[in-house]
């Protein structure tokens, strides 16, 4: 059950440590299918070009941008929610009612 907030009383809290790890899988998540789909249906040439030398198909210029974009996706979910946490030690609470950030040791 989670803590009451210090601030407010408000028993809407939610564990910041739970809405990081959200924020990474979401963060990936979204950035691996937007780069993919713009591999794959941009009109232009895209930064990855098939060619004699190296070929590359379209599925594979796709799933090569997907990962990246996975990867940048899910460090800016990880930056998004970081900047939440309170300093110190315990686990880390951000109360829903008045936005105060806390620590409970358990």
């Amino acid at each position: 059950m989670p803590p009451s907030c210090l601030r407010c009383d408000s028993q809407r809290v939610i564990n910041l440590e739970t809405a990081r790890q959200l924020g990474v899988a979401t963060g990936a998540l979204v950035g691996t299918l937007q780069s993919a789909y713009v591999s794959l249906y941009a009109h232009g040439s895209g930064t990855l070009v098939a060619s004699p030398h190296f070929p590359l198909s379209r599925v594979a210029v796709a799933v090569v941008a997907g990962a990246s974009g996975g990867i940048a996706g899910a460090a800016a979910g990880h930056r998004l929610v970081k900047h939440l946490f309170p300093p110190g030690d315990g686990t880390p609470w951000l109360c829903l009612g008045c936005g105060h950030a806390f620590r409970e040791l358990a």
